[in-house]
């Protein structure tokens, strides 16, 4: 008798320790839907959607993306994007650890909101944030871009503690409250966006999710629109101190958004005399030399993802004269992409 009831107590005890593991168990979700696009912006119509993802657990090395067990028609093995949407059920209000581990690019929104982006590129890296929620479903968006080489993509979910309830508030001190930031004016009848999808957008220095941020808006701020990509998926706005490009889906535009003009504008690093019409951006971290020679002193250090105007080539186009943060000098061309402009009008400089 004795030993059935010690049988029966480790066999209790056994189920509560597996179901406070599963409870904690990392979940990778179900029933995604997955919308690939061949192009690194989803811009346009899907090339291909999937139904019924069991869950985003990807490691598609360098090949071409397969899901449920088969390849995506029409997706290749670089350069395109995938959006992955899907309602998921919390059983409890708590704290929720998410993460994610892609190569190249990523970023996911709960419920409409901007919780985690990525977009500076580079080997795989695995992230972690929390988010309070509460007992029910909610929306999770993950945004995917794959550029080249390794292709992965991996997001799941634990639960941690109970989330944090509001405690009384502090009582107050003397406090320095800094001047309000101001926004720029907006001439009369001029195109205006105001921010409404995100909390914090970030802006960039090219009509593209793979150009460099080089700044952030905020939700209900509302900035003139000075020109657009051909397709008016892309508005450059004025900001205060500088011209920066949005993404559209982030935005409502003030009017017929076919209105503004189509410009090529990138915003790059080097002065305005430097720009030759041609861009190109780099394709990992790389030095700038002072010659055209891995021999030669490096005279800086271009993060993955740069924008930088070619001012001059070799003769043989294995290295280019480019402005970077004001500091001209050489880089190898195997690691950059022309992304605008004819390299055949820059003229050769050694």
């Amino acid at each position: 008798m004795k030993k059935r009831t010690a049988t029966l107590l480790v066999i209790i005890l056994t189920a509560l320790i597996l179901s406070v593991a599963m409870t904690r168990a990392q979940n990778f979700g179900s029933g995604w839907v997955g919308s690939f696009y061949n192009n690194t912006n989803f811009s346009g119509n899907p090339t291909a959607t999937i139904s019924n993802i069991s869950g985003l657990n990807f490691n598609w090395a360098a090949g071409v993306p397969i899901v449920n067990g088969t390849a995506v028609v029409g997706i290749g093995t670089d350069n395109f994007s995938a959006r992955f949407t899907s309602t998921q059920n919390f059983t409890a209000q708590a704290s929720y650890t998410f993460t994610v581990a892609y190569d190249d690019n990523v970023r996911v929104l709960i419920d409409g909101t901007l919780a985690f982006e990525d977009f500076g590129g580079g080997p795989i890296k695995t992230r972690t944030f929390n988010r309070d929620l509460a007992a029910g479903a909610h929306a999770i968006t993950v945004e995917y871009v794959e550029v080249s080489a390794e292709a992965v993509l991996q997001f799941q979910w634990n639960q941690g503690g109970p989330a944090a309830t509001a405690g009384p508030s502090p009582t107050p001190g003397p406090t320095s409250t800094p001047a309000p930031t101001g926004l720029p004016s907006i001439p009369s009848g001029a195109l205006s966006a105001t921010v409404i999808r995100a909390a914090v957008l970030n802006v960039r220095s090219g009509p593209f999710l793979g150009a460099p941020r080089v700044g952030r808006v905020l939700r209900g701020q509302t900035f003139q629109v000075i020109g657009r990509d051909e397709k008016a998926y892309w508005f450059l706005l004025q900001l205060s101190d500088k011209q920066a490009w949005a993404w559209g889906y982030y935005l409502a535009v003030n009017g017929n958004e076919f209105n503004a003009p189509v410009v090529g504008s990138f915003i790059t690093s080097g002065p305005p005399a430097s720009d030759t019409g041609v861009v190109a951006q780099s394709k990992a971290g790389m030095k700038l030399r002072s010659e055209p020679t891995i021999n030669s002193a490096q005279i800086g250090r271009i993060p993955w993802g740069d924008l930088l105007p070619v001012i001059g080539r070799t003769y043989d186009n294995t290295w280019y004269q480019v402005v970077f943060r004001g500091t001209t000098g050489w880089v190898f061309a195997s690691y950059l992409d022309v992304i605008r402009g004819d390299l055949a009008t820059i003229p050769v400089t050694r």
